[in-house]
């Protein structure tokens, strides 16, 4: 299995999505190191359960393990937030999976285009995405 090969710190997750009215919101920041002898996805969560409960962390270790892919890794989730009525399960997953994305980005085990669809994330070293307007087309 391949690993991280080196730490990506301070990943930044917003989704924010308006499907009508409210929509999937999740909030993760973390950082990834390589992963101890035991390979795989080490996650360890140091942030209060009033900023990130519990029940979303199934749905945040399923989204990392879609991010990764077969990438092994230890992530420390270092802050968080949800929404009463609008964070769910899938804003969570949503978040882990552009998460392990970008710490694929970071770490050289993507190439840097693949960062054009992670709309949510930011990490140390990367710019501020552009957003296109609906419609917009691409200059060529």
């Amino acid at each position: 299995m391949p690993r991280l090969p080196l730490p990506v710190s301070d990943v930044r997750v917003h989704v924010r999505m308006n499907i009508g009215a409210c929509g999937p919101y999740a909030l993760l920041v973390a950082d990834f190191e390589p992963p101890g002898p035991g390979g795989g996805l080490e996650l360890l969560n140091a942030v209060p359960r009033a900023r990130l409960p519990a029940e979303y962390l199934p749905a945040v270790r399923e989204g990392l393990l879609e991010g990764l892919g077969t990438v092994a890794a230890a992530v420390l989730l270092t802050d968080g937030g949800h929404h009463e009525v609008d964070s769910c399960d899938l804003g969570f997953r949503i978040a882990g999976r552009q998460a392990g994305r970008a710490a694929l980005v970071a770490s050289g085990l993507l190439p840097p285009r693949e960062a054009d669809a992670l709309r949510w994330v930011m990490w140390p070293g990367r710019s501020r995405p552009r957003h296109r307007p609906r419609g917009a087309s691409r200059a060529r």
